[in-house]
């Protein structure tokens, strides 16, 4: 059993009080049309700020890409097909 120290403080010197639970309310106000603009703007201005890659560094990352998939498919399949061919040895059926 964890022993804690007296008087209402924690070992870090904070209150040991419970948090407040208190129940959700539900309500059904929409965002206003200032908020959603605002959010908007926030974010065409930080794409703006992104450095994108050129049409080389396009073209090589996709290539990597399709090489790595084709790679590692051919290295799944080669080691399940070594896997069935033992145990097709251990146990014939």
């Amino acid at each position: 059993m964890i022993k804690r120290p007296a008087g209402g403080t924690s070992a870090r010197g904070g209150n040991n009080r419970p948090a407040v639970n208190r129940p959700m309310v539900a309500t059904n106000r929409r965002p206003s049309a200032v908020n959603v603009r605002e959010f908007v703007r926030s974010v065409y201005l930080e794409l703006r700020r992104v450095t994108w890659p050129s049409n080389e560094e396009w073209i090589s990352a996709t290539i990597l890409t399709i090489a790595l998939v084709i790679g590692i498919g051919l290295f799944t399949f080669t080691v399940d097909w070594l896997f069935g061919q033992l145990f097709q040895l251990i146990h014939p059926v």
